[in-house]
């Protein structure tokens, strides 16, 4: 018997380990991959493009907002991976509805990716302390706290233009960047609403109106970056696919001298699971390289 609790508060059982998985997480794909390879993985979305050269031959359901539930369940998964935040909640109510075992994960900092490492490691019958994959990304994680500093490099970090889109600190992403050595200046920050009243223009609504709104994600003017005391602005290629044409709008700001610009690979500050492996230490490479 395997237990582990989800995101959700589900307390998810399994009587055996599970033999035909589906992902409907990128990230979590990889993980599966990483930690009992491929042949139990019988289903991705669109978007599960890694590791490339073998995840190919594993059959796709969609995308992870859109993914088509029947094809999930004509699938028989004794195991169906989810995120509560990359994937549409009903939808995969729908799939827990239709009797499917669905774990669904939710990691905000790097200590909770490390969490939900184990626990899949529980359901896959994987002894979390002798998987490699997950001792590594311990160590990852131990390594950049125990050389942590006050002196953060003040970063932004765009997810989305026209409007263009941040996370504040309560995303996985700004902690990556925290024990890389950056600061994400938008950390303080939440979403206001209307669009007008995050971009500045207008009156934000009431707490009581917001509600249940994510507020995790703001909608920034291009002069806060340099209000906010960034010296570096690091371009992802996902979810947005940044490239140096984006650089042109940085440069066109007053005092944009003084920031630093760079392409950053998206998987590294996004991808949570055995990404961290090498997240990391990847990123404080290139936070080091810009507080030189």
């Amino acid at each position: 018997m395997f237990e582990v609790e989800d995101a959700i508060g589900q307390h998810l059982e399994l009587v055996k380990a599970p033999t035909r998985v589906v992902s409907l997480v990128p990230s979590e794909t990889v993980s599966v991959f990483d930690l009992v390879g491929r042949e139990r993985l019988i289903g991705r979305t669109d978007y599960c493009v890694e590791p490339a050269g073998a995840i190919e031959a594993v059959p796709t359901v969609g995308g992870t907002k859109r993914f088509d539930v029947q094809a999930v369940v004509d699938l028989k998964p004794d195991l169906v991976l989810a995120n509560k935040e990359e994937n549409s909640r009903a939808l995969v109510m729908a799939l827990i509805e239709a009797g499917l075992k669905v774990h669904v994960s939710f990691p905000c900092t790097v200590a909770d990716s490390n969490r939900y490492l184990a626990n899949l490691c529980q359901l896959l019958d994987v002894n979390p302390d002798e998987s490699p994959h997950l001792r590594r990304c311990r160590e990852a994680a131990a390594r950049a706290e125990a050389s942590s500093t006050t002196k953060l490099i003040p970063v932004f970090v765009p997810i989305w233009r026209d409007p263009w889109m941040t996370f504040d600190g309560r995303a996985y992403a700004s902690d990556v960047l925290r024990l890389a050595g950056a600061h994400n200046v938008f950390a303080g920050r939440p979403r206001r609403y209307p669009l007008a009243a995050d971009l500045g223009k207008g009156v934000a609504w009431t707490e009581e109106k917001v509600d249940q709104r994510d507020t995790r994600y703001p909608r920034v003017r291009l002069e806060e970056v340099v209000e906010r005391g960034a010296r570096a602005v690091l371009l992802p290629d996902e979810p947005y696919a940044f490239s140096e044409k984006d650089f042109a709008a940085f440069r066109e700001l007053e005092s944009s001298s003084k920031l630093d610009l760079e392409l950053i690979d998206g998987k590294d500050v996004f991808w949570y699971g055995t990404r961290v492996i090498v997240a990391i230490d990847r990123l404080r490479a290139c936070i080091d390289r810009l507080g030189q």
